[in-house]
């Protein structure tokens, strides 16, 4: 059993409680937009470099304490370290010992992508079993095909691949959509990413879909080009990365670009203009697949 304590605090107060609750006791604390859920609610997405400027003007301050600690006296003491007057007004919630794996679970099920395509949880019967069918659970990469952008992607490489094309995906995460490229009819797929975690988490993903998928850290230098090319990475990343990727696009060959919003994606075009000319291919929750052709 947990007592979790949520508090108000304003955008510039916030993060400050947020370390002296750490400093106090606190078992985790976290940040949230108060108005979340209200039409005031204020979407903040950040990227490496141009993170956001500043916190929710409300915020709530939620910290995570054992049951057994007396966490009155560390919310005064948190309080007055983050240059309060007094404890902001907060309210407590028991929290009971759940089986947090189980839960877990119950948060993801099949995914539909196409008719042809599917991602299934190893802890689920696929739904359709005619169909491709690539077995993934969450883990430390990026890429459950939960999210619109790796959905945008996805639905790119169902009516891109034709077999035996190459395919490289820059920025590959999980390796879900290699491991959807193979699955799909492509022959030769490389996987590119500068996380080490996520290039063991796609070896071990391709090989539970039993597919042969080449994997590489970014590091390495590459010199070879595709028949198609896919990043779902970020704007920035895009843009900065432009003239590398559009490289690995050989003649004749497609890009699909994701990890775009919508106020983003004119950035993005314009950065690839010298080298290849996009256009929005689709949009879905706020984001954009940008795909051209060499």
């Amino acid at each position: 059993m947990w007592i979790s304590v949520t508090l108000q605090a304003d955008a510039d107060k916030a993060e400050a409680l947020s370390d002296a609750l750490m400093d106090v006791g606190a078992l985790s604390v976290s940040i949230e937009d108060a108005d979340a859920g209200t039409a005031a609610e204020t979407p903040q997405f950040g990227e490496p470099g141009h993170l956001p400027t500043s916190l929710w003007d409300h915020s709530r301050v939620i910290a995570l304490f054992d049951r057994d600690v007396a966490f009155e006296p560390a919310l005064t003491e948190a309080a007055s370290a983050a240059g309060f007057d007094a404890v902001p007004p907060f309210t407590t919630e028991e929290i009971a010992e759940q089986n947090w794996v189980q839960l877990t679970q119950s948060q993801f099920d099949p995914i539909r992508i196409t008719d042809r395509l599917w991602i299934v949880p190893s802890w689920h019967e696929a739904p359709d079993r005619g169909a491709i069918n690539i077995e993934l659970d969450p883990g430390m990469a990026f890429g459950t095909g939960s999210h619109p952008t790796t959905r945008l992607c996805l639905e790119w490489l169902c009516d891109a691949v034709q077999p035996g094309q190459s395919v490289l995906d820059y920025g590959c995460g999980s390796g879900i959509l290699g491991i959807a490229a193979v699955r799909l009819g492509a022959g030769d797929v490389l996987g590119v990413d500068i996380d080490e975690k996520a290039v063991e988490a796609a070896l071990d993903n391709a090989q539970r879909n039993a597919v042969k998928l080449r994997l590489q850290h970014s590091g390495v230098a590459l010199s070879e080009t595709f028949d198609l090319v896919v990043a779902n990475i970020l704007t920035n990343p895009l843009c900065v990365l432009a003239p590398a990727i559009a490289a690995r696009v050989g003649r004749g060959g497609q890009v699909a670009l994701s990890g775009v919003l919508e106020q983003q994606a004119g950035q993005v075009i314009e950065a690839w203009a010298p080298w290849i000319a996009l256009e929005i291919g689709a949009t879905l929750d706020g984001w954009v697949r940008l795909q051209g052709r060499r």
